[in-house]
């Protein structure tokens, strides 16, 4: 099918070379014309506007958002709704908070415009070759459109989990997860780093992630990060993001659910600023090595 791109940073340009290699055609637009020219001459189809690219599109229109969360995407929404038709969807698929989905859904259905929110993650390896996709909206439109969640996903990567805003939802939840679980592993390698023994922490990530207990892309991922800077001169340790675990943690406290760990976690990236340490360095590292995500300044 042919459909619509909005959005290409390092997440969008991967997802939308993966939908060509899935056989979709990709009118492709960002604010920036040489991000554009860039996927063009790797087979998409410019537009240089967003009406360039509603134009470029069969009714009912199917167009992918993976902006920035927060104003750009209502600045993209508000550009985009007035030219669309009864019929035609909007994927919203950045990390956004999930109550702006709610709001943005029940706009996009005032003028009969179908809206599905959908969590993306594996990082830039899982947008260019599958992602893990959560995703939320009404039901019968997932279902309309499920070939190309099943061709954006990684096998048996994808999952419908509930009216709109709920695949925003379990995507915040996760990356809650993901920076507890970033910050055990950092302290652990700190103090392998720390100890009386001289230990070579490429070789340690790479038998932890063959068997071990705590085996997992992270610990895949710290092999790699060892194995390139194996004492992470090349970081400063000043961790940046930090909102999407931050909205976690608020919803957590609304509904009395205790997340120790990762409050933990963003109270040691906040320090991070600050006070660098090898743990930092570790999680900074391992940001840059699945989403090519730069340091705080």
């Amino acid at each position: 099918m042919r459909l619509g791109f909005i959005g290409l940073g390092r997440m969008g340009h991967n997802v939308v070379l993966n939908l060509m290699d899935k056989g979709h055609g990709v009118v492709a637009y960002n604010r920036s014309p040489g991000k554009v020219r860039g996927v063009v001459k790797k087979g998409a189809i410019g537009a240089y506007s967003v009406a360039e690219l509603v134009q470029k599109l069969q009714k009912p229109r199917v167009i992918i958002l993976m902006v920035t969360a927060g104003s750009p995407v209502d600045a993209v929404l508000q550009q985009l709704l007035p030219l669309l038709s009864k019929g035609d969807a909007i994927i919203e698929a950045g990390n956004s908070w999930f109550e702006d989905s709610v709001r943005r859904y029940s706009l996009c259905k005032k003028k009969s415009v179908n809206f599905i929110d959908m969590g993306t993650s594996g990082g830039l390896a899982g947008a260019r070759h599958g992602a893990s996709l959560t995703i939320g909206g009404d039901k019968h439109v997932f279902r309309k459109y499920e070939k190309l969640f099943r061709d954006i996903a990684a096998k048996d990567g994808y999952a419908y989990v509930g009216s709109s805003g709920a695949g925003h939802f379990v995507k915040m939840v996760h990356n809650g997860i993901e920076y507890a679980l970033e910050e055990a592993y950092a302290e652990g390698f700190e103090l392998l780093n720390k100890s009386r023994y001289r230990l070579n922490l490429e070789k340690i990530a790479k038998v932890w992630s063959r068997g071990s207990i705590i085996r997992s892309y992270l610990s895949e991922l710290a092999e790699s990060v060892f194995r390139k800077d194996a004492n992470l001169k090349k970081f400063r340790g000043s961790i940046g993001g930090g909102e999407t675990g931050a909205w976690t943690l608020k919803v957590a406290n609304r509904e009395k659910v205790e997340m120790q760990t990762l409050a933990h976690a963003l109270k040691i990236r906040k320090q991070s600023l600050k006070k660098q340490t090898f743990a930092t360095k570790f999680v900074s590292a391992l940001r840059a090595e699945f989403g090519g995500h730069k340091e705080a300044k």
